[in-house]
């Protein structure tokens, strides 16, 4: 039943043992003061290496990039010095991961950027946004975001570069590759969306102006590390910190041919996950499948069921299961042979230690405790 998330994929130059994806997941325990992966943060990893892909955690290419607290950086020696000991022990159990580097843009606060201002692509606050600061507390503590101001020439061709150095520095630090986080309203999501972007100028008004930040991002690290060991995710629906679209359909299937035309690895699609969100229609899913020739991910609460009906459709590829990853190390095990998945402890999602981090037991393990 469940072989269709067992055939091994190509992904640019590498060979993935089975279709599912362990998608990044903000989890906040980077080590202080210089936000840098640790020992506990490999062994989370490690556990879950048997996914066919792992794609980190959302992780900042300099300080200003970071929205969160206790998040990884990996633009300093001592990050990529922690992002190699989790490489390390993903690829002892023979396991593929890919670093997704963001910039938050607008979502962020002060605090957690040295005292600076936010930057965007327009002087727009998010509405009704929150982010957690370290408040001298071990639990994150929420306060509302700021006004950012709006890039200039200069701003936009500094974030460019700090992605494209972030990208050559996780291929140094033993990822297989980087996924660009251009969705759930971070920076260029900001760019990309109608409603969050009101600039005048080549990165504002139509939608190919706003789509070009994005290209010229993509352009610049394929350049550095080879569009095969690149993919990027993308949100058409979803309005998670504030980013929406007049024409999600139109903008999204032209974001797509956009980067087949980088012939990149791979587009990660994380489809609207709450509980009375908006749904992709599969007329708007084929439109994504007929402009992007690529590997497809979709993410977004599946089921193995769901799972195994859009890849045998041919609508995606992979299937990314996020939060059962948390509390089930073991989920590709798990749903090759039927077994129950556990459930994780939404009080440890962010910040704290080993508990609620790499304590959740295999089944086996489970069954004989």
């Amino acid at each position: 039943m469940t072989a269709a998330l067992f055939n091994p994929i190509k992904l640019g130059q590498l060979t993935l043992a089975n279709r599912i994806v362990m998608p990044p997941m903000t989890r906040s325990r980077a080590s202080l003061p210089d936000n840098r992966a640790n020992e506990m943060m490999a062994a989370y990893y490690a556990q879950r290496s048997s996914a066919g892909l792992i794609i980190g955690e959302g992780t900042q290419i300099s300080p200003l990039a970071q929205g969160y607290a206790w998040t990884p950086g990996i633009y300093s020696s001592a990050q990529l010095d922690g992002w190699h000991k989790v490489t390390k022990a993903v690829h002892a159990n023979n396991g593929i991961m890919f670093a997704q580097l963001w910039h938050v843009g607008r979502v962020t606060h002060p605090q957690n950027i040295g005292g600076l201002q936010p930057i965007s692509s327009s002087a727009i606050k998010a509405n009704n946004v929150k982010v957690f600061i370290d408040d001298g507390t071990h639990a994150p503590g929420f306060v509302d975001v700021v006004t950012p101001r709006e890039m200039t020439q200069a701003d936009i061709d500094t974030v460019i570069a700090e992605f494209t150095q972030a990208a050559s520095n996780a291929i140094n630090a033993g990822f297989d590759g980087i996924e660009l986080h251009a969705a759930n309203g971070y920076l260029i999501n900001q760019f990309i969306d109608s409603e969050s972007n009101h600039r005048t100028d080549k990165y504002g008004g139509n939608l190919t102006n706003r789509l070009r930040f994005l290209d010229e991002v993509i352009s610049a690290m394929a350049a550095a590390i080879g569009a095969d060991k690149i993919g990027v995710r993308l949100a058409p629906l979803t309005t998670l910190n504030g980013t929406v679209d007049a024409n999600p359909e139109q903008t999204y299937v032209a974001a797509a041919a956009l980067l087949n035309k980088h012939n990149i690895a791979y587009l990660h699609i994380a489809e609207a996950d709450w509980d009375d969100a908006p749904v992709m229609s599969n007329s708007f899913k084929n439109a994504i499948r007929n402009a992007f020739a690529g590997v497809l991910i979709y993410a977004g609460k599946y089921t193995v069921e769901r799972a195994i009906s859009a890849i045998e459709s041919g609508v995606a590829d992979m299937i990314a299961f996020g939060r059962p990853f948390v509390a089930n190390p073991d989920l590709p095990s798990r749903i090759k042979h039927g077994q129950p998945w556990a459930n994780h402890d939404p009080q440890t999602l962010f910040g704290g230690n080993e508990k609620g981090l790499t304590d959740y037991p295999t089944f086996s393990e489970s069954e004989s405790a």
